[in-house]
């Protein structure tokens, strides 16, 4: 005769995702205990019957109305049964290895060469429906632990995250030599994308991260376009460095002129007169220098002809044309033979002080009607 189970339980390690209870044979006052984050599920003829949550229960036919509907039982009497209890853990499975059996082969999508990569990382997972997970993945096995359920979903497993990968540099344009930098990138994608296949296994995708890309190191080509890559990338950072020195300089240019324009506007308070009269003495420091300068005084150039100068300064340069024009008017007479060439240098020289504002337009003609008349 077999053993009636008084009491049924499991305690068993977070590592281990389902256990099956080694007794089979029960009645209805055996006690089924379910600790936290554990359910239990009562099989038998190859069906998944009644579920238990978290508690302590009695196999009475009401906590147990699928199998009793089974058995075809309608009292509560100590009629034994035989069924196979299956204890699932779903507390969240940490830490779980992954890693790709062979090379992902894609092309890239900025250099344009093909390239392969290994991958590997970790991911968690929790049971989301133990039915399901029963069903589909566990069949007659007595346990499934974290190795185990990697090895059921290694092929499927490295399908996926293969074609995931591909997708992903794909999709976001990532090229080989950007590809640490995107790992972030690479596990939030291929987590979102796994998370309906586990689903389908009735497991939950907690986590999933990429922690490392393996290059191909050594192989020819694609030395050579990291060589490409990085001087390019030399190239970008030199010349950004170039352009902020250039900026600098502007700026620090920019700053010595308004500097100098203050010390200059300070100087001009300072000693009493404004830019328009110091543009003045500019104006008049260069008539003084013009070598033909001598020729202006017997164009008839009075004191109002630098009155645009400004101030003092017009009259001073006014009184010295006016002076020099009297001089040399006493000194000699106009020689007839020169008489064309002076009046067209007397009528350019004024047509000079005309453009540069030293005399108006009506200034001018009469300077010009002036110089007609002496030569007349």
């Amino acid at each position: 005769m077999a053993h009636i189970a008084d009491v049924i339980k499991y305690e068993g390690d977070n590592s281990t995702f389902i256990r099956k209870h080694p007794r089979e044979d029960f009645n209805s006052l055996t006690q089924l205990i379910v600790h936290e984050s554990q359910e239990a599920i009562f099989f038998m003829n190859g069906q998944a019957l009644d579920l238990f949550g978290p508690g302590r229960y009695t196999l009475e036919t009401q906590n147990i109305p699928k199998i009793g509907k089974v058995l075809n039982r309608t009292t509560d009497g100590e009629t034994p049964f035989h069924c196979e209890v299956y204890f699932i853990n779903k507390t969240e499975q940490m830490s779980i290895k992954w890693g790709t059996d062979s090379k992902v082969q894609y092309v890239d999508p900025t250099y344009g060469f093909p390239i392969s990569i290994g991958a590997s990382g970790e991911m968690s997972l929790r049971v989301e429906d133990s039915r399901k997970l029963l069903v589909r993945l566990v069949g007659t096995e007595d346990f499934l632990t974290q190795s185990g359920l990697v090895n059921k979903f290694r092929g499927f497993l490295m399908t996926r995250v293969k074609t995931y990968i591909a997708q992903v540099i794909k999709a976001n344009a990532i090229n080989i030599f950007e590809i640490d930098e995107n790992l972030t990138v690479f596990s939030e994608n291929i987590h979102k994308l796994l998370i309906p296949d586990f689903a389908e296994y009735g497991l939950s995708l907690e986590k999933f991260f990429v922690t490392t890309i393996v290059k191909p190191d050594g192989d020819r080509q694609y030395e050579k376009f990291k060589e490409l890559h990085f001087r390019q990338y030399a190239d970008v950072a030199e010349a950004k460095l170039r352009q902020q020195t250039d900026l600098i300089y502007a700026q620090t240019e920019a700053q010595k002129v308004v500097i100098d324009s203050q010390a200059q506007a300070t100087k001009r308070a300072q000693e009493g007169y404004t830019y328009a009269q110091e543009r003045g003495f500019d104006v008049a420091e260069k008539v003084a220098q013009n070598e033909a300068v001598g020729q202006f005084t017997n164009m008839g150039v009075g004191l109002g002809t630098m009155a645009g100068v400004g101030g003092a300064v017009g009259g001073v340069v006014g009184n010295a044309v006016n002076d020099a024009m009297t001089a040399t008017q006493a000194e000699q007479p106009v020689q007839s033979a020169d008489d064309m060439a002076t009046f067209k240098t007397k009528v350019e020289k004024l047509q000079i002080m005309k453009d540069t504002g030293l005399i108006s337009e009506d200034e001018f003609a009469k300077m010009k009607a002036q110089i007609i008349a002496d030569i007349m």
